[in-house]
């Protein structure tokens, strides 16, 4: 008897220590209601001399963040900056944006003006499709998931 007492006391301190570390461990900023940026300083990112900035705020934490970045980096070329802001690692730029979420992905033109964003995954389609929009002047027909 005395055993089965010994074993439940364990397990109970084991489920408790592990909502502990767990709670701890969450890094994201995530809020129910998150807002995107409408302008950047571009000067805060890479390549601010090329004529267009695609800004993903990140976190390490995050799956989702994971795949953004993946689809993200593709994009870049001769005219398109690609910047991974990660929250660990620029907790004062997700500050700075207020940046609530991740992820959140930005199409920002020269002057550092928000054309485009998404707020959570995107597909990798819809992602490219929107960079050729705004970079050609295209209105955006597509609400769903944007800005």
């Amino acid at each position: 008897m005395t055993r089965i007492i010994i074993v439940g006391v364990v397990v109970a301190l084991a489920i408790a220590l592990n909502q502990v570390f767990a709670r701890r461990g969450k890094q994201s900023p995530t809020q129910a209601d998150p807002t995107m940026p409408t302008h950047i300083d571009r000067s805060d990112f890479a390549d601010e001399q090329k004529e267009w900035l695609v800004l993903a705020f990140t976190s390490s934490s995050c799956n989702t963040c994971a795949d953004i970045e993946r689809k993200a980096v593709v994009l870049r070329s001769q005219n398109v900056a690609v910047d991974i802001c990660e929250y660990s690692a620029n907790q004062s730029l997700h500050k700075k944006y207020a940046i609530e979420a991740v992820p959140t992905l930005l199409f920002v033109d020269a002057d550092g003006v928000v054309r485009k964003g998404f707020l959570g995954p995107a597909s990798a389609t819809d992602i490219w499709a929107a960079l050729a929009r705004v970079r050609d002047g295209v209105p955006d027909t597509h609400g769903e998931n944007c800005n």
